[in-house]
């Protein structure tokens, strides 16, 4: 008579989900924790290293101070139009723009080149490869120091290789207004090709075989296959070449300083070396901090900018591949 009037048990029995569903939140609780204690000391070091000194260098930026005690002569924007307005800021933003144009136009192509070459099966093109990549890892000073005893106008290797070929070699390479700036891209071409050159060897080595031998079968010659298969597929890796080579000459500093120290009458200099003679032989250390921001703002402007519309693309397929590996 109970069991009429109250009907039959229809909860559902126990399936025991709830606690494996526990244990995947445990897990994944302690996924997260891992990561952000890998995480963390990076990010730390990051915001110490690169952070905190460009948040510094906005407010010093602001005043007009000598380095000795706190800032406290608020000026504004007036350090950045002091230096708008002044020929070095010009100067310097031309110099860029050519060492920028004279690397996309001649140094990139020529690490390219060899790239193409020594990616071919020639004898002793491990060699080759070392040869051409070991002026990278020399150090930027031992490097400027090296081709200032080849440029020098009395007993340098330059003008020695000039008068042997018949060509009047009394060149003053580093100490012309004319000449400094293009000897001085012809260091930095020298010191960076090979590294630019390696780039674009792992880039070809990651081109399917398969498709350069089945274009010569279909009758493509060299010209045809490196145009229409090699550039396009190694198209990601020339697109990092680019923005490293770019960025790296508006941050351009070592061999300037140690070559020229931005002379002779500033024909040379580049905004790392403005910065620095400002603030530590002028102590104006609150215009030196607007040539600072200066950089790192075409820097950061530069690089989104390419992201957004140049390597768009690229970071999408890299997504996309990250996703389908999951």
């Amino acid at each position: 008579m109970v069991e009429t009037m109250t009907g039959p048990d229809t909860r559902p029995a126990p399936t025991g989900k709830t606690p494996a569903r526990g244990r995947s939140s445990r897990r994944r609780g302690r996924g997260f924790l891992t990561a952000i204690l890998f995480i963390l000391p990076a990010l730390v070091l990051f915001l110490v290293l690169v952070v905190i000194p460009i948040v510094i260098a906005g407010y010093l930026s602001l005043f007009k101070w000598n380095g000795l005690g706190p800032p406290t002569n608020f000026i504004g924007l007036d350090n950045f139009t002091r230096m708008f307005a002044a020929k070095i800021f010009m100067g310097d933003l031309q110099h860029m723009a050519i060492l920028i144009g004279l690397s996309l136009l001649v140094q990139l192509p020529i690490s390219l080149g060899l790239a193409v070459l020594l990616n071919q099966k020639i004898r002793g093109r491990a060699f080759y490869r070392l040869l051409f990549f070991a002026p990278y890892i020399i150090s930027e000073a031992i490097t400027a120091v090296l081709f200032s005893a080849i440029f020098s106008p009395e007993a340098g290797l330059a003008n020695k290789i000039l008068e042997a070929v018949g060509v009047d070699g009394g060149w003053t390479w580093l100490s012309e207004p004319e000449t400094a700036l293009w000897t001085v891209f012809l260091v930095i071409t020298w010191k960076y090709f090979g590294f630019h050159m390696i780039i674009y060897l792992a880039g070809l080595q990651g081109i399917p075989k398969e498709l350069t031998e089945a274009a010569r079968i279909d009758g493509a010659n060299n010209w045809r296959v490196f145009r229409h298969i090699t550039v396009p597929l190694l198209g990601p890796t020339i697109r990092i070449s680019v923005f490293l080579s770019v960025i790296g000459e508006v941050q351009l500093f070592d061999l300037v300083y140690n070559l020229t120290g931005g002379g002779p009458s500033h024909s040379s200099e580049t905004f790392a070396v403005s910065m620095l003679d400002y603030g530590f032989k002028r102590t104006q250390f609150g215009y030196a901090s607007a040539f600072s921001m200066v950089m790192f703002l075409l820097s950061l402007v530069f690089a989104l900018g390419y992201q957004r519309w140049v390597m768009r693309r690229d970071l999408e397929g890299a997504s996309t591949a990250m996703g389908d590996s999951r």
